[in-house]
């Protein structure tokens, strides 16, 4: 069912701040980025590399306030990973797979991802306290 690891997403406070940090550190170059009103934050994508199945990113996060998602994440948590994000080829059949599977989803269907992805999350609870995100690839 996965194809790869798709992102590693990581709230930050600061995304400038981060871009530049992993810029400079690991030569990441940012190939996308979004304001995301519907999930609340600005994101970048920065890529790591090349494979079977598609590309492999950090996702840099910022909240675009303290009440959404990631905002809660930071002020519970602290910056850090946030969630790890699967490449699957179908998003909706995979959601079936996991959900026949006794898996909670967060979403009832697919929805806008990143660079014109399809997305879904799991519910952490039931995937060992990690937010578990289903990513199908934009069809070009």
């Amino acid at each position: 069912m996965f194809m790869r690891i798709d992102h590693v997403g990581i709230a930050c406070h600061d995304l400038e701040e981060k871009i530049a940090f992993f810029e400079r550190t690991f030569e990441l170059t940012v190939v996308a980025r979004e304001v995301n009103e519907e999930q609340g934050v600005k994101e970048a994508m920065l890529h790591i590399a090349d494979g079977n199945g598609g590309g492999s990113y950090i996702q840099l996060l910022e909240p675009l306030g303290p009440d959404t998602p990631v905002g809660k994440f930071l002020a519970k948590r602290g910056e850090g990973v946030h969630h790890v994000a699967f490449g699957v080829p179908d998003v909706a059949e995979a959601m079936r797979e996991i959900g026949d599977r006794g898996v909670r989803l967060l979403d009832e269907a697919p929805r806008h991802g990143t660079m014109g992805s399809s997305i879904a999350f799991l519910h952490p609870k039931d995937v060992g306290g990690m937010l578990t995100e289903l990513v199908q690839a934009p069809k070009h």
